[in-house]
């Protein structure tokens, strides 16, 4: 091991400049992203407008997943007292504080998808709780105290509502410490984040359940709302990773090094299994059991046209992350993590879309240029916000009362 360098080594008060070819590149994204959604929605055929607004609430609901695995992550590091990740914390922190943004994209996108282009047909038909109808549909009866319209609304208000704000105060309190040090807002930090995780701990399973399940109402798992906070947490890890890569390539956060890469690395092999294991779980019970009012779910995905992107999932998803990060030196070298993180963030995209097309396009379906410039949009728009919210700050936490400890972690 080399010696140890001292905090006079390192400028902390270095801040992110966000020009040249990274905004240019997020800018051209976000633009093209605007036209392949506008191509979609002025559309005179009502399948490629519903292909649309499908992939619109895939990529408003993984935009927002990301930004909230980045409170958690601020979360669990303030509860669990770890000093390894301080000297990184500038990262997470900055997808967090624009949770608000992504959170009234996805509220937008599913509230106009329930009023006007009926993405939740499967519980908001005409008629289906009203016994005289036509269209009544007991199952959705006996379902229509949780699913209605109003408490849809709510629910959604409440839950992202309450993670913004917290998310808001964690990231303001942190930034503020850099200008009046000593440890109030830390103490102050750790309550609100333990308050934050058993609040998220207990809300995100439903807001998996409203916002994903009911787009097929006849259908629940109660292991969903795991193998949804499980593909949150893989696919916020995967960003943190992209982001630290690509910021240190361009000659920033030089006390971060091989073995906080080494860390976040084993937090996505570690969750990539769990994941796994979630998913697992689900199929096979369902699998096993043969009742109909199940297996219908993954019948619809044993379909044609889902069934090679079902499998690809597991092998992105799962071998993969397996394969290539299961060795030590891998997960110490930019380059190899830079590329599983990619592939992650692709592998959960694919994942979403399986969760969420079967039941949202009926007709024909399509992959195309409708999917791929809606999630070069979405991730070009993460990549302008998050990037320009990182320029704002200074990118190390100078009063952080474990930076020392990261500055020298080693394993």
């Amino acid at each position: 091991m080399g010696t140890h360098n001292h905090h006079h080594d390192y400028n902390f008060g270095e801040q992110y400049t966000f020009a040249g070819t990274a905004k240019i590149v997020t800018l051209v994204a976000i633009v093209f992203g605007i036209a392949a959604i506008a191509y979609g929605l002025l559309s005179s055929e009502h399948i490629i407008v519903e292909r649309t607004y499908a992939n619109l609430l895939l990529m408003g609901y993984y935009f927002t997943c990301v930004c909230a695995a980045g409170a958690f992550f601020v979360a669990l590091q303030l509860v669990t007292q770890s000093g390894w990740s301080a000297g990184l914390i500038r990262i997470p922190q900055a997808m967090a504080s624009i949770l608000p943004i992504a959170a009234v994209i996805l509220l937008v996108i599913a509230g106009t998808g329930l009023i006007s282009h009926n993405l939740y047909h499967h519980w908001n038909g005409e008629g289906l709780t009203d016994p005289n109808s036509p269209h009544y549909d007991a199952i959705i009866a006996g379902k229509s105290a949780f699913l209605n319209v109003p408490g849809f609304f709510i629910r959604q208000i409440i839950f992202m509502g309450s993670y913004s704000i917290f998310a808001f105060i964690l990231t303001k309190l942190s930034y503020n410490e850099d200008l009046v040090g000593g440890l109030n807002g830390y103490k102050k930090s750790f309550k609100l984040s333990a308050l934050f995780l058993v609040i998220f701990g207990f809300t995100t399973p439903i807001w998996s359940f409203d916002t994903i399940m009911s787009l097929e109402a006849h259908w629940f798992s109660t292991m969903f709302g795991w193998y949804n906070f499980a593909a949150m947490w893989v696919s916020g890890i995967s960003a943190i990773v992209v982001l630290l890569i690509l910021v240190k390539k361009a000659g920033y956060m030089k006390w971060v090094n091989e073995n906080h890469l080494h860390d976040l690395g084993k937090l996505m092999f570690g969750f990539s299994i769990f994941w796994t294991y979630v998913w697992f779980a689900q199929f096979m019970l369902i699998w096993y059991s043969n009742i109909p009012e199940e297996t219908v779910y993954f019948y619809k995905r044993w379909e044609p046209e889902y069934k090679p992107w079902f499998w690809l999932s597991i092998v992105i998803n799962f071998v993969s992350p397996l394969l290539l990060l299961v060795d030590r030196d891998a997960k110490r070298k930019q380059n190899v993590m830079l590329f599983v993180a990619i592939l992650l963030l692709c592998g959960h995209w694919l994942d979403y879309y399986i969760m969420i097309m079967p039941g949202t396009v009926e007709a024909e379906r399509g992959f195309g240029l409708i999917e791929v410039g809606t999630a070069i949009g979405f991730a070009g728009l993460f990549g302008f916000l998050v990037l320009n919210k990182l320029s704002k700050h200074a990118l190390a936490p100078k009063h952080h009362p474990f930076l020392d400890e990261s500055l020298h972690h080693q394993i």
